[in-house]
């Protein structure tokens, strides 16, 4: 099991969560984070007064996957996220020594895989004389 983590720009979150959705990965919680990596330093000035900026806005992804799930993950959020250019982020892809789903206790392997859609099993019809 692993914890897919990415740093990315807040613009390309859609773009990130629909390639995620095609690659068949569900959960993942997002957050709102600020960081500063090797993007140029912006000088701005608020009232009269000459600031550095340097933290940038970003979204960060953590997603726990089975390892099957690992490179599905990774290449999804490569796709959505690249422009090339400076600031872009990071992915992390880290180990996960135990996963409990609070609901059901299941773990490990069980509690990061997908609940699968349970559909009906189709019933033969038989035939009544």
């Amino acid at each position: 099991m692993k914890l897919v983590l990415a740093i990315v720009r807040p613009e390309k979150v859609n773009a990130i969560l629909e390639a995620l959705y095609r690659a068949q990965v569900r959960g993942l919680t997002i957050s709102r984070v600020s960081g500063h990596g090797g993007e140029i330093e912006r000088i701005e000035t608020y009232r009269g007064t000459t600031l550095k900026v340097e933290m940038h806005d970003k979204v960060r992804f953590e997603i726990g996957v089975s390892d099957h799930f690992v490179e599905p993950t990774v290449r999804a959020i490569l796709g959505a996220a690249r422009t090339g250019e400076v600031g872009d982020g990071k992915i992390f892809v880290l180990p996960v020594e135990k996963v409990v789903r609070i609901r059901t206790a299941e773990e490990d392997e069980s509690a990061v895989t997908p609940v699968a859609v349970h559909q009906e099993e189709p019933v033969e019809e038989v035939a009544v004389y």
